[in-house]
């Protein structure tokens, strides 16, 4: 029953995908020194996430409403387009540094989120 709540799938998608940008980050970092290395990374989260079918799905009142969500459940890298660097390839270890911070920051976040919506559950079925 309480497997299917809707905040529980986006907040456990949403650290996977923070943990999947810190893989690619990492990858990147690893090969900053090697030459014609092309990096990747990963889309934004909303461009890739689209709720479970089955569950509770919202719907459009009006045009511009909702925009729909991506069809694509499998989270794919794309190659990074970027300014050459003295290596000849696209991986910049600052702007590296950044994208790391900012996926902690959405990993977190996600932990937040399910924490919160937990506490919340565990409110609703207390018996105190």
């Amino acid at each position: 029953m309480f497997e299917n709540l809707t905040v529980f799938q986006t907040s456990a998608a949403m650290a996977r995908h923070a943990g999947q940008t810190q893989a690619l980050i990492s990858q990147n970092v690893a090969n900053a020194d090697t030459p014609g290395y092309v990096g990747h990374e990963m889309p934004p989260f909303a461009a890739l996430y689209s709720p479970d079918e089955t569950a509770g799905n919202q719907r459009a009142t009006r045009a511009g409403h909702l925009n729909g969500s991506a069809s694509a459940q499998e989270m794919a890298s794309v190659e990074m387009r970027g300014s050459e660097n003295p290596n000849e390839n696209t991986i910049s270890l600052e702007a590296e540094m950044l994208k790391a911070a900012d996926a902690k920051s959405n990993h977190d976040r996600a932990l937040a989120i399910y924490k919160s919506a937990l506490d919340v559950l565990r409110t609703a079925v207390s018996t105190r």
